[in-house]
């Protein structure tokens, strides 16, 4: 009989596979088409990511519907400026492991499933956008825009026409793509009240108590505003009250 004493291998069952996140890279795709024009990247684009690339298209780029006759060549031709190619090439180079990314949004994830009844985990995709927009969220899907978390010393950034203020500047970096992935996806499940009209004071308090399940999420203090500080403040004084509960708590008086 053979035997393995001390051995620590651990089998992973079926069900905490399905828990782990890795991001889609439907990046490498886009990026292979638009630095070659490979019409089989395209196809892939257009038959394996459909809604990536419409979304891309339509919502992030706007630059025309998906189905018209020759967006093809408008995609093809948006991204042929010099600008667009250095993020495309800066993009593919810090981010050809995401193997860290994948590792925090498995593991803050599975700390939302825990707090949150019902959670249902978003796939998540990487592409690259043109500095629109960071973080895109529908159809229970989160879309990464690389292009934004190149690091706050970026030349690209510095640049004037941009008009980065410091603390945007702070923020676009691969520390930040994580808690921006929860935060967003968190306000499209808890989104504040379009019932009435919201003062900046219960706007910024919305979103405190966002990043303060953020901060959890993470395990560490990622955001640490004021605003956190209330929601922070309100959790310790109501003790019994649940995650889902603090977010779903729209009564913003309770906080001040």
């Amino acid at each position: 009989m053979l035997g393995c004493i001390g051995c620590e291998w651990q089998f992973k069952s079926p069900e905490e596979e399905d828990k782990t996140i890795v991001v889609d890279r439907y990046d490498r795709v886009q990026s292979l088409y638009l630095t070659t024009g490979d019409f089989s990247a395209l196809q892939q684009m257009n038959t394996a990511y459909p809604m990536q690339t419409r979304t891309l298209i339509e919502d992030v780029l706007r630059i025309g519907k998906v189905d018209d006759a020759e967006i093809n060549n408008k995609f093809l031709h948006f991204y042929q400026d010099s600008t667009l190619q250095a993020l495309i090439a800066e993009s593919e180079l810090q981010y050809a492991n995401m193997d860290d990314i994948n590792s925090q949004l498995t593991s803050a994830f599975n700390y939302l499933d825990d707090v949150i009844p019902n959670l249902e985990r978003p796939e998540v995709y990487a592409q690259i956008g043109s500095l629109d927009q960071s973080i895109i969220v529908g159809n229970n899907t989160i879309g990464i825009c690389l292009d934004k978390y190149l690091g706050s010393d970026n030349p690209l950034y510095l640049r004037s026409e941009y008009g980065y203020k410091q603390e945007q500047l702070q923020m676009m970096t691969r520390q930040y793509i994580v808690p921006d992935c929860v935060g967003f996806y968190l306000l499209s499940l808890y989104p504040m009240p379009n019932d009435r009209p919201l003062s900046q004071l219960e706007r910024d308090i919305h979103i405190g108590k966002v990043q303060w399940v953020v901060n959890k999420a993470m395990g560490e203090t990622v955001f640490h505003t004021l605003y956190v500080q209330m929601a922070d403040r309100y959790m310790r004084h109501h003790p019994n009250t649940t995650i889902a509960q603090l977010l779903g708590n729209n009564n913003y008086a309770d906080f001040q």
